[in-house]
């Protein structure tokens, strides 16, 4: 396997401008890292990134390569072939991605949207790609926390990721338990 890079080295952050139409914000470059470590922790053979270019790009290539990033973002999805047209208000999954279908042992979600309807949409499809041992790892605000607990099964984390141009504060929930997604991070202060 590839080294999964450092955080410092992210050419994705440097080259790709957030797109305000696509409601698209990066994390930054340590939250990424952290993302990325808890992929790499988790010895993920395959891995589905719904509404998360920056991680995606940020992966090494030969996890890449066995990985999936689904978005609505033309100018993202084209630029890899595992790169994968997706509109969370699609319904019928058989139709795109059938190919696909329980086949992701983990899984990232950083939807554009976080309203009951939008997460539900969201939701199903996580549900259709993940296999049956799957890790979900998701952010989102934490007055999600019931909402996504019925949907997901996932639980708040006290580790919330830095995005410096959300005006708001996400947190991160998951289906697993890992000490690191337990401690507060550094780079957000309260």
């Amino acid at each position: 396997m590839d080294k999964f890079i450092d955080s410092k080295d992210n050419k994705f952050l440097k080259r790709t401008p957030e797109n305000s139409d696509f409601n698209q914000y990066w994390f930054s470059e340590k939250t990424i890292q952290f993302i990325l470590n808890q992929i790499q922790k988790n010895n993920s053979e395959r891995i589905g990134l719904i509404s998360t270019p920056s991680i995606f790009f940020s992966l090494p290539k030969d996890t890449q390569d066995k990985s999936y990033l689904f978005d609505i973002d033309d100018a993202l999805i084209s630029k890899h072939k595992n790169g994968r047209k997706y509109d969370f208000n699609w319904t019928n999954y058989d139709e795109k991605f059938s190919d696909l279908k329980n086949s992701f042992d983990y899984i990232v979600i950083d939807p554009p949207f976080i309203t009951e309807e939008a997460w539900s949409k969201f939701a199903s499809f996580a549900k259709y790609l993940a296999n049956d041992k799957c890790k979900i790892l998701v952010s989102s605000i934490a007055e999600n926390d019931e909402k996504l607990k019925r949907l997901l099964n996932l639980d708040i984390k006290e580790f919330k990721p830095s995005i410096p141009h959300l005006v708001y504060q996400y947190n991160f929930f998951a289906n697993y338990e890992d000490e690191e997604l337990n401690q507060k991070n550094p780079e957000i202060i309260e």
